[in-house]
């Protein structure tokens, strides 16, 4: 398996000194990778900037402008979890353009898969503003750049941040070309993402929300993933699956209350993996959302690449010593959102 890794020492120029999405994410990851021996086996892959009518497929030119005015000025900070540093809006171009690198690299063949290992996150930033770390939504923009290079009818976005991809969702809510699969703690932030949100207009029933109760863990995850994604990813039938990868759902990240594990993270890839290999030809691409705990993404990290290479021994470093008691309802949950969505019967 071909697989490309798309990286560059200028994602840690958007400086964000102590906040906890700092460049330290990257660092340490890339340090483990090598470290691992992952690191030789992928096929670099170089990024580059997204043009301005890239951005502009999602963002309002007025937006862009100012976050680029902001950086002149020295940066500062886009809302209450959002900070700019003087580079940060080049670094943004460099980070939606290298998704939109690994999608042209996994279309035009030269890799099977590839992840985005980029900095700002995307998942969170809107039309007109910023959002929770993110500048541009680098997923939203990939997709939109897929469908239309690439004469594509039809996308799979699935996001396993543990907070809803809120922008991601706008993008598409009316879009029937994208369908967007969440899984996300709730609620918490940003609020959105109840289950039944299922999209508008012609996008009705392309917006698929799996919302999740604070300790749920692998069991839940594989469940919702097996039970409710699969059966829709197949009635959707994508050309091309894209995936906002984060590894806040970890039971040992510091900003959520979630209970999986390494060796979820890697069963819920090769799920992504399978489907993409049955239903487009292997077409994956990942790129880097959340994750705070350093280790668990770097360790994360590698169980994906482990997977996307066809290594069948996971290691997972992190176990849990004990599971706490988690709470119940998940059936009558995933009943409900089976029913919504029709997959009952």
């Amino acid at each position: 398996m071909k697989v490309g890794l798309v990286y560059d020492p200028i994602y840690l120029e958007h400086d964000t000194g102590d906040h906890v999405e700092n460049s330290r994410r990257l660092v340490t990851a890339m340090s483990y990778l090598e470290e691992t021996g992952v690191r030789r086996e992928l096929i670099g892959l170089p990024p580059r900037t997204a043009s301005l009518e890239e951005l502009e497929m999602i963002h309002a030119p007025e937006y862009i402008s100012y976050v680029k005015s902001k950086a002149e000025q020295g940066g500062g900070w886009l809302d209450p979890d959002t900070v700019m540093s003087p580079r940060s809006y080049e670094v943004a171009l460099y980070a939606a353009g290298g998704v939109l690198a690994a999608v042209e690299a996994v279309m035009k063949g030269k890799v099977d898969s590839a992840f985005a290992l980029v900095r700002p996150p995307g998942h969170h930033a809107v039309h007109d503003r910023a959002m929770g770390f993110c500048i541009f939504n680098n997923v939203a923009i990939a997709a939109k750049f897929a469908l239309s290079k690439f004469n594509l009818n039809r996308v799979l976005i699935v996001d396993f941040d543990v907070h809803h991809g809120n922008g991601t969702q706008d993008a598409f809510y009316a879009d029937p070309h994208v369908l967007y699969f969440s899984t996300h703690q709730y609620p918490f932030y940003p609020g959105t993402g109840g289950m039944s949100e299922t999209g508008a207009g012609e996008g009705k029933g392309t917006t698929v929300n799996f919302p999740m109760v604070a300790g749920w863990g692998d069991e839940e995850y594989l469940r919702a993933f097996h039970e409710v994604l699969v059966p829709v990813a197949r009635r959707f039938q994508p050309q091309l699956i894209l995936v906002s990868a984060g590894f806040d759902a970890h039971w040992a990240d510091q900003l959520a209350m979630m209970q999986v594990s390494i060796t979820g993270f890697a069963q819920i890839t090769k799920i992504l993996k399978e489907l993409a290999a049955e239903l487009c030809r292997g077409r994956l691409v990942f790129t880097l959302e959340g994750g705070y705990n350093l280790r668990v993404v770097a360790c994360s990290l590698k169980a994906v690449f482990d997977v996307l290479l066809g290594n069948t021994e996971i290691d997972d470093p992190i176990r849990k010593a004990s599971a706490a008691r988690k709470p119940g309802g998940f059936d009558e949950h995933i009943e409900s959102i089976k029913e919504i969505h029709h997959l009952l019967g």
